[in-house]
């Protein structure tokens, strides 16, 4: 879509301006603030981070910015010195060079790669005829300049989450080509949370291509919860806290505490369990022999109280675990005992593993963890449901308290049990679906990312929570690339490679620098595994 010159105000781009400067922005929504007097600078060239609590204004600025909001009067906005009335008109945002990519990416799974590409010109052009050859060769064009390999045949629903979240990048880019050269503007591109949904190797890729697409003169607006992420990747950081902007750091000369401190408004302690070597205890929980997908030959014991990290790069079968144990995902062969029970695990179901006191968290919160159009009462009470069972049906009202009280516990804002689960922030979601698995005394509880995508506040109480199912005897396995989370609260981290635990890390060695150290030495010991260096068995590196 072309733009008109009024798009981008008047006079020429000012070079030495910012490339976004937006001032006096406020927004209500029925008489709450959302938003309050709100500055942004963005620098040419930078990698600028937005950060804040959920409910905090992030979404609610980033909407104005799209057009998808107007502000309350009074506000201005600046783009490459250039004045811009707001609000925006819908899809202005695109001949002032503004491009975006929400968490959710936006493809079409079922069209191919170049059919993605090319959506918005495909939606607005005039012509029937499309020249398929010279476009794909232009896609191959585009996607080498940036280093990524991706097949513009290739369907979209048969690509990694890593490739669907790059393609989504580029094409935001590539949208708004005709605008930067029509009016000489090189571009500023909004990441909405770009990453809780990536491994470890993804966000290294993703963060590769956003410092090539800075490279070529553009700005970045990097939105997220992850404060490592942030420190990483920005140059300077936005913190808002509360509809109003707490403070803004420069990245190189700012500490993790410095951030927190911005986010939540005060100092906290960051929660770190006590590790406990308990390898000598008594056994509760035994795997043997479990094999799947990826993971060959798994053996491990744990002990009443123990939460066991598992990690490893894409691909290494760490994150296959749980599944395989709770029956979600059909296991090869392998048994699994509990107490005095034994489970062969090619057999095991969910409905089984939850009558032996096995519960299971998984990563996808409003896909297999939950249901996000139903209420928070239906969410929490699914796996007690029958408990609830009265003569003339459902005794709602006791499903209802019973809701409330996990609020309380597990402080979900806001503690309306009537909510659908999707109007929460990812981190009361998060509280909701542990306490959904809490209030059943598990005996195993498995967990995969749990912190993902969870702003740091809420981080905190769910590693608090997780502990605290641990304190009340249940074993727990928690499977995650997030090194940080797992130094926080295992006792004991196992690290994988081509399905096979390479690295037992226990007590002092559980830190997330020894954490990623090993992760990144895995590749090695698996290709010697591989090569038959390897002769002692799974159960023997577990001691």
């Amino acid at each position: 879509m072309s733009s008109s010159p009024s798009d981008l105000g008047t006079g020429a781009p000012d070079t030495s301006a910012p490339a976004l400067f937006a001032e006096h922005v406020s927004k209500t929504f029925g008489g709450e603030k959302a938003l309050t007097d709100v500055a942004f600078t963005v620098a040419p060239r930078e990698v600028h981070g937005l950060l804040g609590q959920n409910g905090s204004g992030k979404s609610t600025l980033i909407k104005i910015l799209a057009g998808f909001h107007a502000p309350d009067t009074g506000a201005s906005l600046q783009v490459f010195g250039r004045p811009v009335q707001l609000p925006l008109a819908p899809g202005q945002f695109r001949g002032l060079g503004l491009a975006f990519v929400h968490q959710h990416l936006g493809l079409m799974p079922s069209l191919t790669v170049l059919e993605n590409l090319m959506l918005s010109e495909l939606a607005t052009r005039a012509g029937a005829y499309i020249n398929w050859t010279r476009e794909r060769q232009r896609a191959r064009e585009v996607f080498a300049r940036f280093g990524l390999d991706l097949d513009p045949s290739a369907k979209v629903e048969d690509l990694p989450q890593v490739e669907r979240a790059l393609l989504a990048i580029v094409r935001a880019f590539d949208d708004i080509r005709g605008e930067r050269a029509a009016h000489d503007t090189p571009g500023i591109l909004f990441l909405d949370e770009p990453t809780p949904f990536l491994p470890k190797e993804g966000v290294s890729q993703l963060f590769g291509l956003v410092r090539g697409i800075v490279e070529e003169g553009a700005s970045v607006i990097f939105v997220s919860h992850d404060v490592d992420e942030v420190l990483e990747i920005t140059d300077r950081a936005t913190i808002l806290r509360d509809g109003r902007v707490a403070g803004t750091l420069e990245t190189a000369n700012a500490l993790y505490a410095d951030f927190v401190e911005l986010i939540i408004g005060r100092r906290i302690e960051t929660f770190q369990a006590e590790a406990h070597d308990l390898r000598g205890a008594e056994v509760d929980v035994a795997v043997s022999g479990l094999t799947g997908d990826t993971v060959v030959d798994l053996s491990v014991n744990l002990h009443r109280g123990e939460v066991l990290g598992l990690t490893g790069l894409i691909g290494s079968g760490f994150d296959e675990v749980p599944y395989l144990l709770f029956g979600a995902s059909r296991a090869d062969s392998g048994s699994l005992k509990i107490h005095d029970r034994t489970y062969e695990l090619h057999d095991i179901s969910p409905q089984r593993a939850m009558e032996g006191g096995i519960a299971l968290l998984p990563g996808d919160r409003l896909g297999t963890a939950g249901v996000g159009d139903l209420t928070l009462i239906d969410n929490i009470t699914l796996p007690v449901l029958s408990s609830f069972h009265g003569l003339t049906g459902l005794r709602r009202r006791a499903m209802r308290r019973r809701t409330s009280e996990l609020g309380r516990e597990f402080d979900v804002r806001p503690n309306a049990p009537e909510k659908e689960l999707e109007s929460l922030s990812g981190g009361n979601q998060q509280k909701v679906l542990l306490a959904k698995w809490m209030q059943t005394t598990p005996s195993l509880m498995l967990l995969d990312e749990p912190t993902q995508g969870v702003d740091v506040g809420a981080r905190q109480q769910v590693f608090g929570a997780i502990r605290d199912v641990a304190d009340q005897g249940a074993a727990v396995i928690c499977a995650s690339t997030d090194y940080g989370q797992l130094a926080a609260i295992c006792d004991r981290v196992l690290i994988f490679a081509r399905g096979r635990v390479v690295r037992e890390l226990v007590g002092s060695d559980v830190t997330k620098d020894r954490i990623a150290e090993q992760t990144v030495l895995s590749l090695a010991s698996g290709n010697q595994r591989e090569a038959g260096s390897a002769g002692h068995s799974t159960e023997q590196v577990h001691g």
